[in-house]
């Protein structure tokens, strides 16, 4: 009778404590964030170039992810052959990769949202067994001929939720399910079940279908069956597999010097090895990579010391570049307009940036666009910036990618007749002019303005046009704007740079 009594207590107690955890992810502010923000970035397309305006967007609207992101693409293991850092978001989607950008983000986001908790010895293993799993689940996506490496990276990050969630807001139910599993006696998910009333693996599947997560994400967080596994019928099967030999692999990397070394590797090896296509060599291959990788990550997150680097012949060593990407006090200092005081030094890099994008060989127009507008966007203080292509069928001339506030809204009213007329954006692109508007308040000025602009953004005061002309073909023009006036204008120097930002795009649009 009492053993029944104390087994319903337990049982009661194991429903609260999952019941607290769904309401917090459902219910906390922070966590609601949390998840829509990750719901948010999931859903962004890889398919169209709208996707990596969307990420390129939404990393920059963060300034501490921005930082990261840019670390990541500075660090040894991605750092190009010609050594110049990396400084523009687009440039460090076209050198990461768009899911891989998007994975990292999505971890940054887990870091920021639970690397602050009071039990943060707990919290920092978790997390960074979920940001080496998603590296884990990205080499193998890449060696496998199934689609959809990316969802298995984001799988496998999110495959350590619950543990995550549990050590975060639930700190003495995680230390009773390490107690129980330390004792040999139960596994992770029966010690789990024990304590939560669900193995860590429902509790996270739960989460994600709060956060609206895609159903192929959720459920590949499913295990797979025990013992050695047969290469899987279907994708969802081998995300399944992928995302279970992730988290035990992160696991091993965890608490091994040698990972690769030991018999929990080769049992690892003999269970998932037929599966997933691997043998010993491509087992280790894949240790020492992620291990690579899973140092530049913790690098960029500040998670761990930077490693000491030599110092590079025609530049600073790797670790004062990185620190460099931190801005200091000069980086934060603005003109009243909200122009950067460092302009001419922002714009240079952001020059280079797009130089090196093209040198590659493999840059689309659209994404040396997206550079160029980043570039001006960051550098100049804009509110918000634009390209206004035109539309032959409409014969309008349409936004097509912005940034800054309510850039959504802006880009989709941004839209004006193709055909002459006498205002500021067709002389500008009849006279192939770059024009700095310094006061846009003046009545002459405002006597040029469009209608259609001065009801779409009747708080301009300062902004810059420059026409898209390709062989006196009028293509579109680059638009960009603030809300205060500009006195201090565009002296020669920044002007020259501006310039050379937009010849790379006719350049690029000459050759496409």
């Amino acid at each position: 009778m009492v053993d029944g009594f104390e087994a319903e207590q337990a049982e009661r107690a194991a429903r609260d404590v999952r019941s607290k955890l769904m309401a917090k992810a459902s219910g906390d502010e922070e966590m609601f964030a949390l998840g829509s923000s990750v719901a948010r970035v999931v859903q962004m397309a890889t398919s169209d170039d709208q996707g990596t305006q969307d990420l390129a967007y939404y990393v920059l609207s963060d300034p501490a992810l921005t930082q990261r992101i840019l670390r990541l693409s500075n660090t040894v293991c991605y750092r190009t052959a010609s050594g110049m850092q990396v400084t523009t978001v687009t440039r460090a989607i076209s050198l990461l990769g768009f899911d891989n950008v998007k994975t990292a983000a999505l971890a940054m986001m887990l870091v920021d949202a639970l690397g602050t908790s009071a039990h943060a010895n707990s919290v920092r293993i978790e997390l960074e067994a979920s940001l080496c799993a998603s590296l884990v689940g990205r080499e193998l996506g890449r060696r496998s001929s199934h689609a959809g490496a990316e969802e298995a990276s984001i799988a496998a990050l999110f495959k350590n939720l619950g543990p995550l969630l549990v050590a975060s807001h639930e700190h003495e139910r995680y230390r009773e399910i390490n107690k129980l599993v330390a004792t040999g006696k139960h596994s992770v998910a029966q010690a789990a079940q024990k304590v939560l009333g669900c193995s860590y693996d429902t509790l996270s599947e739960a989460v994600l279908g709060e956060w609206n997560m895609p159903d192929p994400i959720v459920r590949a967080l499913q295990a797979p069956p025990a013992g050695a596994l047969k290469p899987a019928a279907n994708r969802g099967e081998w995300m399944r597999q992928v995302a279970a030999l992730s988290m035990d692999v992160a696991r091993l990397v965890g608490r091994e010097a040698e990972p690769a070394d030991v018999a929990s590797a080769q049992a690892l090896l003999a269970r998932y090895g037929k599966a997933l296509a691997l043998d010993k060599d491509a087992f280790d291959g894949l240790f020492a990579t992620v291990r690579e990788e899973m140092n530049g990550l913790l690098e960029s997150m500040h998670l761990a010391p930077p490693r000491l680097e030599e110092p590079e012949p025609d530049g600073l060593p790797g670790v004062l570049q990185q620190a460099a990407l931190d801005g200091g006090a000069v980086a934060d200092e603005k003109h009243a307009s909200g122009k950067p005081k460092n302009a001419r030094e922002q714009l240079l890099a952001g020059l280079q940036d797009v130089i090196q994008l093209r040198a590659g060989g493999h840059a689309r127009v659209n994404e040396v666009v997206s550079a160029v507008l980043e570039t001006l966007y960051q550098a100049m203080g804009f509110r918000f910036a634009t390209v206004a292509l035109r539309d032959l069928k409409s014969g309008q001339y349409r936004a097509r990618a912005s940034f800054g506030a309510e850039h959504a809204a802006l880009q989709a009213g941004f839209i004006f007749p193709a055909e002459a007329r006498r205002d500021l954006f067709h002389l500008a692109m009849e006279n192939d002019a770059d024009l700095m508007i310094a006061d846009a308040g003046t009545a002459k000025m405002r006597e040029l303005l469009p209608s259609w602009h001065r009801a779409l953004l009747p708080d301009a005061k300062s902004f810059i046009v420059l026409p898209l002309v390709v062989n006196k073909v009028q293509l579109g023009l680059f638009y960009a704007d603030r809300t205060r006036t500009a006195p201090e204008g565009v002296p020669p120097d920044e002007t020259s740079l501006i310039k050379a930002l937009k010849s790379q795009v006719l350049a690029a649009l000459g050759s496409g």
